[in-house]
């Protein structure tokens, strides 16, 4: 019989793909400098934070330990889709019934690493939204100890020559590095807000959807089961014959189907908040809250805006400091061939 090995030959983009298009690939997966071991997660724990501005070293270790998380789920990806062949390489070998359910499973376990590979493009978008918030951080640092100097300065002059004249030009200066610093603060407040809740939207969307998808595979995955006929039997005794091919195929296409309609709006899963967690959580709408008025936030589990401009690419972001930026100190691996065949060819037992 022919071993399936993976769940479709070719791929067309599915109903949540049409609906909010899938990300670049993530920037973790190519460049490496020190391959696909544990060296590179040692080297970005111990080196993260030790460059840069200070104000910016606590979200850049941030960024660096999200980018060993992200190796991590590339790695659980690979292994599972090995451990599909595997396992269906193995039921070859047995009985009609194990052998079919053993090759369907291998096709669904495959589906699961792939969803693992696409769920790091999309988790990328929100490692590399919280470092675009690290690159302003970095650019308000200047201002800060520019301001920071100058105090000192006048500090110091007041202390030794208390009529300099320096000391005047030095509290103008002073004035000029305040305004400065304050339009930096201010920037930095409004950036920092609207990028974490950017970030963290692309971040639970991209999980939402890849847990649904698993939810999907599971449930299909225990009809399959229920396939295999586990009635013991005496010695000499003979089993029935196995005629569910036809329902195995039918199953694996269903939990296709199933995958590929899925979308957002008809999530299994919703999240509802209790009264107490709905009156605490209320908010305007426009403007300050004010008190007695606010807006009902039940809705606010709403999908992004499905169109690639969502999407932020790395080099839409400004990079401040080489010596500190994660991707040119530790990407370790080498690089991924673009046209790499994400499943796997047919073989002939």
């Amino acid at each position: 019989m022919h071993r399936t090995y993976s769940m479709r030959q070719s791929r067309a983009p599915t109903a949540s793909q049409i609906q909010n298009p899938p990300p670049p690939p993530s920037t973790t997966k190519h460049g490496r400098f020190f391959g696909r071991g544990n060296l590179g997660h040692t080297f970005r724990r111990s080196a993260a934070g030790a460059f840069g501005p200070d104000l910016a070293k606590k979200l850049s270790q941030l960024v660096k330990m999200e980018k060993n998380v992200m190796r991590s789920m590339e790695l659980v990806g690979r292994e599972r889709m090995d451990v599909a062949q595997q396992l269906s390489i193995w039921g070859e070998a047995c009985d009609d019934d194990v052998s079919d359910v053993t090759d369907k499973l291998g096709v669904l376990i495959y589906e699961i690493g792939e969803l693992e590979d696409q769920f790091v493009d999309r988790y990328d978008q929100y490692r590399v939204t919280m470092k675009s918030i690290r690159n302003i951080e970095a650019s308000v640092q200047p201002s800060r100890d520019r301001k920071q100097k100058i105090t000192d300065q006048i500090a110091q002059l007041k202390y030794k020559e208390p009529n300099s004249p320096k000391i005047v030009v030095l509290e103008q200066e002073l004035v000029r590095a305040e305004a400065e610093s304050l339009v930096a603060e201010a920037q930095l407040s409004n950036i920092t807000r609207e990028k974490l809740k950017a970030a963290f939207n692309y971040q639970f969307d991209a999980l939402r959807e890849h847990c649904e998808k698993l939810a999907i595979i599971a449930g299909y995955g225990k009809h399959l089961l229920e396939l295999v006929d586990d009635t013991p039997v005496t010695p000499g005794e003979t089993r029935q014959a196995y005629d569910g091919y036809e329902a195995s195929k039918a199953i694996i296409q269903d939990c296709e189907d199933a995958l590929t309609n899925w979308v957002e709006q008809n999530a299994a899963v919703s999240s509802k908040l209790s009264t107490r967690s709905r009156t605490l959580s209320q908010r305007r709408k426009e403007g300050r809250r004010q008190p007695g008025e606010g807006v009902d936030l039940s809705g606010q589990d709403a999908p992004m805006e499905g169109n690639r401009e969502s999407w932020i690419t790395g080099s839409e972001h400004e990079r401040t400091k080489e010596e500190y930026d994660d991707e040119e100190e530790d990407d370790e691996e080498s690089v991924v061939p673009n046209g790499e065949q994400r499943g796997r060819e047919e073989v002939v037992a």
